[in-house]
């Protein structure tokens, strides 16, 4: 009697931690793993862990190391005494590394060197902020020295007024060694002031240490040159996009051999995240989205023989590949995530195709949580094709039950909507709310061939909208949706779709969300610092009045154009440092609303990003978020 009396208390406590839900606190203290690479002697995987303290708005890192086979986790103290550094040339004489170095004058006391106090800041072209720092007239340079203590560096961009690595996001991988030592790549984009502002053509740089002279290798390329590596048997190769000013074009593997490049991924109906080389140099395995996810493909190298060239995809499943970082026999070691899932570390055996997940930073707080369950669903579009829908749904689902459901507007516009796992948009944290949530792999995303992906430049407002209503009118239909109940949430281009929406929707919606949205395509242009993205996908500047194409983007295409007919509440978060879609955007939208009488809050993040990274500023975010669909929805 007692042991059942035991048994049935266990149950009854496995049952009650089984209901706990993901909550705004919880998601902020999960661990987020960052692979390094494998160790030197190639028995273990090195990765960071990073935690963030909401109490002290920081995150706190630590290092450590996995066996390749799986294992216990061990905390080191320092990477270098187990992890092969890069930076170091291949016959150890050298080491290359970045500064930022001043060279231009911009600030009034470098201009008045009397006038010591002056804050002023002279431009005479554009980039003069980008994405949340304004330039000071300093700039990345790659340098190389030595491998020993107090040799001096060289600068091998001395003078020149440009970034490498690359601003905003580029670190080392912008610069690698050549096998022979003899040369240091590098991506840079040459251009300055307002040619940088409307180019995205980077080039991969060749400097040789014994003459000194650089040249370019992609110079035939008006696009993105990204991503440099050489293979194990010394070819070089990269990611290349071909179009200048379309940051979301078709990203390629190039590889050259012999004097001759070829691209392997031509006749492959996709764009390429990022890539490695097997350790034969024979073969490129490449992370890819595919249908709503992110998965590992392969690429095979000919080299100049008659082989023809094959695209496989090797995994599939309802989860991201993300990071790919090395090898381990038969096999490849990757980071893994879903939307129930903060990214791990996982092996993934190319023989047997079978997964071994590695670490485990996270896995016991996911055992106590009740999670939520995602849902693949095809939805017929207005133009007749095929569409992909995830739907998630709450923790202990029960279809006999109505649900608030919120449409999810994915940003970029032209990013991957998969199976990622944000610390902000996160839907696994919406559906424990008790919200349903549909988000649409709607026009402009990559994963569904290129036609599709490009269909939403220059056309902001077009077939992308009725994308949208079809998967949410399409989802409604369901007995668990409270129709009653639609809410319509995004950020950045998801921010505009809401604003758009906002103005068409014909009372389908409750409520709606905006963070960093863009407002006003006229203005937007005006103020934000790439301006690329603009000419490309608005087709044009406003003042080009015999540009069809591109009065439609700053007229029948601009939210603003549409405030007169907004009906319904709507909160708009903005972020101070968004050079982006800079402030204005976010005020012009709550002035709009105020104005008009509508219900409205404007929740400014003054040393934010296009992004929300501290904290306690994250915690304020979701407690709004959450507030106002609870007032509102």
């Amino acid at each position: 009697m007692k042991k059942v009396l035991l048994t049935t208390l266990i149950m009854m406590s496995l049952n009650a931690i089984g209901q706990n839900v993901m909550s705004p606190e919880l998601l902020w203290k999960l661990g987020r793993v960052t692979p390094l690479g494998i160790s030197k002697d190639a028995k273990n995987v090195v990765f960071k862990v990073s935690t963030p303290s909401v109490e002290e708005n920081k995150s706190h890192s630590k290092f450590y190391t996995i066996p390749v086979n799986g294992g216990n986790a061990v905390e080191i103290k320092d990477t270098k005494d187990v992890l092969a550094d890069k930076n170091v040339s291949p016959d150890g004489k050298y080491l290359v590394y970045n500064e930022e170095v001043k060279i231009d004058n911009v600030l009034g006391k470098d201009f008045y060197p009397k006038l010591d106090k002056s804050d002023a800041q002279i431009y005479d072209g554009l980039d003069y902020r980008h994405w949340d720092t304004w330039n000071e007239g300093k700039f990345n340079h790659v340098f190389y020295k030595e491998n020993k203590d107090g040799a001096k560096g060289i600068d091998i961009l001395k003078g020149e007024t440009f970034d490498s690595p690359q601003k905003p996001f580029g670190g080392d991988e912008d610069y690698i060694w050549s096998p022979d030592s003899k040369s240091i790549f590098y991506v840079c984009k040459k251009k300055a002031g307002t040619a940088y502002a409307v180019s995205t053509n980077t080039n991969i740089y060749e400097y040789n240490l014994e003459t000194q002279k650089t040249t370019n290798k992609t110079e035939d390329n008006l696009g993105y040159d990204t991503a440099p590596q050489f293979s194990p048997t010394g070819n070089l190769s990269w990611l290349q996009m071909k179009r200048d000013g379309y940051e979301s074009d078709k990203n390629d593997i190039i590889v050259e051999f012999k004097g001759i490049k070829t691209n392997l991924t031509a006749n492959w109906d996709g764009t390429v995240d990022n890539f490695i080389w097997s350790k034969d140099g024979k073969t490129v395995f490449f992370v890819a989205p595919i249908d709503g996810t992110k998965q590992l493909f392969s690429v095979n190298f000919p080299g100049l023989t008659k082989i023809a060239i094959q695209v496989r995809q090797l995994t599939n499943g309802d989860f991201d590949v993300n990071d790919l970082v090395g090898f381990s026999g038969d096999d490849i070691i990757v980071t893994r995530t879903d939307m129930n899932h903060a990214g791990e570390i996982f092996s993934f055996n190319l023989k047997k195709n079978t997964w071994k997940q590695l670490s485990n930073i996270n896995t016991e707080t996911y055992k106590t949580l009740a999670l939520s369950k995602t849902e693949k669903r095809y939805v017929t579009t207005t133009d007749g094709k095929k569409m992909l829908v995830w739907v998630i749904l709450p923790p202990n689902f029960d279809a006999s039950k109505k649900y608030p459901t919120l449409l999810f507007c994915q940003g970029g516009p032209q990013s991957a909507l998969t199976q990622s796992y944000s610390f902000r948009w996160n839907f696994s944290l919406m559906a424990a709310k008790g919200y349903v949530v549909v988000a649409p792999n709607r026009r402009g995303m990559p994963g569904h061939g290129v036609e599709w992906n490009e269909q939403i430049s220059k056309d902001w407002g077009g077939q992308v909208m009725d994308d949208y209503l079809s998967a949410i009118d399409d989802v409604a239909k369901e007995s668990y949706v409270d129709k009653s109940r639609l809410g319509c949430v995004g950020a950045s281009y998801g921010g505009y779709s809401v604003f758009y929406l906002a103005g068409i929707h014909k009372n389908r919606f409750k409520t709606f969300i905006a963070h960093d949205g863009v407002f006003n395509t006229v203005s937007m242009l005006g103020t934000t610092e790439e301006v690329f993205f603009n000419n490309w996908d608005f087709g044009g500047a406003y003042w080009e009045k015999d540009n069809a194409v591109a009065q439609k983007a700053y007229t029948t295409f601009n939210p603003a154009t549409l405030v007169q007919n907004w009906n319904k509440p709507i909160l708009i978060f903005q972020g101070g440092k968004d050079f982006r879609v800079p402030i204005g955007q976010g005020q012009e939208a709550f002035q709009a609303a105020q104005l008009r009488g509508i219900k409205s809050r404007f929740v400014y993040f003054p040393d934010e990003n296009h992004w929300v990274l501290k904290p306690q500023n994250a915690q304020v975010w979701q407690g709004e978020f959450f507030k106002w669909l609870s007032e509102t929805l």
